[in-house]
């Protein structure tokens, strides 16, 4: 798989990042309680394929229920970039809309059912692999 390094941050700024990932990607559209309520869509990349650049100190967290999802955002502007979602913690989930232009050549949307977790996670072939390098999607280390 080819691989384009994207760069994206939050709305004001203070959150910049660089992620490695295919030029088409895979989003998820998912229905969870906090997803429909920040309209949640991300794809998935190994923790090896993301660097944050700037604003650690500009990150604060939010978790709720298993705590396992960390839903980071910017303390200036309340933008979610990125995070570490549930079903791939050790991974991921970057925001499409949060990239800066010019490296996105495709965008394919995938609804997950967040409502029913466990077992949406349990029918899905793939999604637990998308975090790991070597995995289904892709390798950056």
């Amino acid at each position: 798989m080819d691989l384009v390094k994207h760069s994206g941050g939050c709305h004001c700024g203070a959150v910049r990042f660089e992620v490695w990932s295919s030029p088409d990607l895979h989003v998820f559209h998912c229905n969870c309680s906090v997803c429909t309520k920040k309209q949640n869509h991300h794809f998935i990349v190994p923790k090896s394929c993301f660097t944050l650049l700037q604003g650690v100190d500009n990150l604060t967290t939010y978790t709720f229920n298993t705590h396992v999802a960390k839903h980071t955002f910017c303390k200036t502007c309340g933008v979610q970039s990125f995070y570490t979602p549930r079903s791939n913690p050790d991974g991921y989930g970057v925001a499409p809309h949060c990239l800066d232009p010019g490296t996105v050549r495709s965008i394919t949307v995938e609804k997950f059912c967040g409502e029913q977790w466990e077992e949406s996670m349990e029918a899905h072939k793939s999604i637990k692999n998308m975090s790991k390098p070597g995995g289904d999607v892709l390798y950056c280390t």
